[in-house]
């Protein structure tokens, strides 16, 4: 394990190696590979990584793998900037001042990447050395940090020559790797590199990979390849000879090579297909490189009219190329003994890519201006765009999701090492509610890798992110202000909100409780069961009632309605409707209803109806038709129980003007500050508007002020006018008609 040294212990030669880097500005030619090596050599020697190798053994494999594929000497030299950079007290800043920031960032970034990578493997290791698979969701989180950081190719090539040196280096010891690190191998960073097309890359870290994984398979298969490998070789040999030799005298340039076979592609063959080892076609296989497009369809041309092509066997990726680019044209033939083998016929060009991959078209040039470590200002933009659409495909193939690379996602970890995804921005507070909703609600402060931070601050990929929690509390209001940016995530904004929406339902159920208990008491009605009477008004709970209640959905008339019925109520086929008497004159501002004639009416106590509002009747036994508002809870609810008994009524006509109109009680409430004075100037405000008022009832509750007035109208527009002017008098906050 590389440890961090401070600033007072950093390895001796440190100011050397800094001062020989800041001599030379870094150049295309190879001296920024040679100052890189020598800034990290005397930090590195004698540490050793977690696996045991040596740190600077295993940066020049790195190295060399990197070279192998392609890489240019700047993109070589970050490899000794990357496993540099922990030995020093001020990473970025001592890199980017001898080397530039380019390759301080891709140092950094990549240092980044192997904690997250380490920190997640510890975390999914199993406990039972036997067990088969990483984590699907850690593998699935180690997926995403690497299209996390697959902005910059760079991180992602030098990821790649790490993984593959690291199983090198336990294969060259003889040691078993842990298992989750061979499984995310496997399962990860190989379909990656296949997905970029490096194959040189893609092919070995899946056979060591499997060679840790499933060793008796391993082994199983490379000796039943090792029985014949003799007889296979000589055969190859050949035939590789003999389409040297006619492709030659057909005036082909063609170079013809043995291609090696890999354990794992034979496995998966094997199981993919059901096929025996001696029915895997490509035991025995060549591959033909030659210059152009046409000469492969001549070399296939002369294949199959010399040796006896198998049917459905054949595959044209030239014509129709692989998704991450690979092209090539795939065949297997008989020969006279029937011995089946496979031929692949590509171009140099595409035998480059098909090798080196992405690597290959990522501009490693030394032409145009320079951007960045290894990129040319210069380079192609088709090359690019064709590198993010392989890792976009990487990304649909292998995690199943449906966004794209650029989502804006980050990753960063708990204490313990877990990973957890979040939008771009995202706060401590964001995170808490990732972890747990209880945490987020409890989330006082927060340590952003070791250091307090604002609970407003935008996280950022790799960070270590700690909670500082209260025992108990909630969420603050202020975390719903956008402005104040406490909050990214849509999730925890829903978390926040459904707090306070519990809270609010919890003080209406307490005040709902306390008027409901209070009525009981008036009533005299103590020994009523709060779960039948519940029940009868059609709430399913004594709270649901309280609350209706609390937030004035429901009256305590309607309650006290239900307290002194005598009887309960018949059914519909034995109700007794009753003949309104006859008044002097008649009541043009009566109601009449609708189909039946002149019925007794009685307006409603709990809703006050009065002309123009739209009204609905219940019929009541012995009362006639009760009227109600359309809109008045208590007949809602009493329409739901017993809608046979609902009714259809409207006003009776223009009633008379003058001292002999007909006038309505209405009950209008109020909810205001609490002051004094308050009433008074209530009271003014109806006297001005010439509406009488014949009753008041006030509670004041925490400060707050809740009246009651019952005041007669004769029609129900002059209440809204009258609500209007109630609105003006200094406190109030709302008013509304009962």
């Amino acid at each position: 394990m590389i440890s961090r040294p401070t600033h007072e212990d950093e390895a001796p030669g440190t100011a050397t190696a800094i001062t020989a880097a800041l001599a030379t500005p870094t150049d295309g030619d190879g001296r920024a590979l040679q100052r890189a090596r020598a800034f990290a050599e005397p930090l590195l020697s004698g540490e050793a990584l977690d696996t045991g190798e040596p740190v600077l053994d295993h940066a020049d494999a790195v190295v060399q793998i990197l070279g192998r594929i392609g890489g240019t000497p700047d993109l070589q030299a970050c490899v000794y900037l990357v496993y540099a950079s922990p030995f020093l007290a001020r990473p970025r800043e001592m890199i980017a001042k001898a080397f530039g920031e380019a390759f301080a960032d891709v140092a950094i970034e990549t240092n980044k990447l192997i904690q997250l990578q380490r920190q997640a493997r510890q975390r999914s290791a199993p406990a039972d050395a036997a067990a088969s698979a990483l984590d699907a969701a850690q593998t699935e989180n180690v997926r995403k940090m690497l299209l996390a950081f697959s902005r910059d190719l760079r991180v992602v090539l030098l990821r790649l020559a790490s993984r593959l040196q690291t199983l090198r280096y336990h294969a060259a010891v003889k040691r078993l790797p842990e298992r989750s690190l061979a499984a995310e191998s496997l399962q990860v960073f190989a379909p990656l590199a296949n997905r970029l097309g490096i194959w040189q890359l893609k092919w070995e870290l899946e056979d060591l990979a499997f060679r840790f994984l499933e060793p008796d398979t391993y082994k199983h298969i490379a000796r039943l390849l090792d029985e014949k490998r003799v007889e296979r070789e000589t055969h190859v040999e050949h035939v590789r000879q003999r389409l040297e030799r006619e492709l030659a005298a057909l005036g082909l340039s063609a170079q013809v090579q043995g291609r090696p076979k890999h354990i794992y592609s034979i496995v998966k063959k094997m199981r993919g297909k059901s096929l025996d080892f001696d029915q895997v076609y490509d035991l025995r296989a060549l591959r033909v490189i030659v210059e152009t497009v046409d000469d492969c369809y001549r070399v296939l041309a002369w294949v199959h009219a010399h040796f006896s092509p198998v049917p459905d066997e054949f595959d044209d990726y030239i014509a129709k190329p692989k998704p991450n680019g690979y092209q090539s044209l795939h065949t297997v033939v008989r020969d006279e003994q029937g011995r089946a083998f496979e031929i692949q016929i590509r171009t140099r060009a595409m035998h480059e890519h098909a090798e080196h991959g992405v690597a290959a078209h990522w501009a490693y040039k030394e032409a145009g201006t320079k951007g960045y470590a290894g990129v040319t200002a210069g380079s192609s933009y088709d090359a690019k765009i064709a590198v993010l659409r392989q890792l976009l495909a990487w990304q649909r193939d292998l995690s199943g999701l449906s966004h794209g690379l650029f989502d804006d996602s980050i990753y960063v970890l708990t204490p313990h090492a877990a990973i957890v995804e979040l939008p771009k921005g995202a706060t401590p507070v964001d995170f808490a509610y990732a972890v747990h909703t209880d945490l987020g609600h409890r989330c006082r402060g927060a340590r952003v890798d070791g250091q307090m931070v604002p609970l407003n601050t935008p996280l950022a990929n790799g960070q270590t992110v700690e909670i500082v929690a209260a025992k108990e509390g909630g969420p603050s209001r202020d975390w719903l202000n956008p402005e104040a940016g406490y909050l990214v995530s849509h999730r925890a904004k829903a978390k926040v909100r459904a707090w306070f929406n519990a809270q609010a339902a919890a003080d209406n159920i307490a005040r709902g409780r306390e008027q409901v208990e209070r009525l009981l008491q008036r009533e005299g009605k103590t020994a009523v069961k709060l779960e039948d009477l519940a029940l009868e008004l059609g709430f399913e709970t004594p709270d649901d009632l309280f609350e209706a209640v609390g937030k004035e959905a429901l009256t305590l008339r309607a309650i006290e309605q239900l307290l002194h019925r005598a009887e309960p109520a018949p059914p519909p086929d034995e109700l007794v409707l009753k003949k309104a008497r006859s008044q002097p004159g008649g009541r043009p501002g009566g109601v009449l209803v609708v189909g039946v004639g002149s019925l007794m009416t009685t307006l409603a106590r709990c809703c006050k109806p009065a002309p123009p509002d739209d009204i609905r009747g219940f019929v009541t036994r012995g009362k006639g038709v009760s009227v109600h508002r359309a809109d008045c809870p208590d007949f809602l609810a009493l329409a739901r129980r017993q809608p046979g008994r609902v009714i259809e009524v409207e006003w009776s006509g223009s009633a008379p003007a003058g001292p002999h109109a007909p006038v309505y009680a209405v009950d209008v409430g109020v909810q205001a500050q609490d002051r004094q004075g308050l009433l008074r100037d209530i009271s003014e405000a109806f006297a001005r508007e010439k509406i009488n008022v014949i009753g008041v009832q006030t509670q004041s509750v925490k400060g707050v002020a809740w009246m009651t007035f019952t005041v007669e109208v004769s029609d129900a527009t002059r209440v809204s006018r009258v609500m209007a002017v109630l609105t003006d008098v200094p406190g109030v906050q709302k008013v509304w008609r009962r």
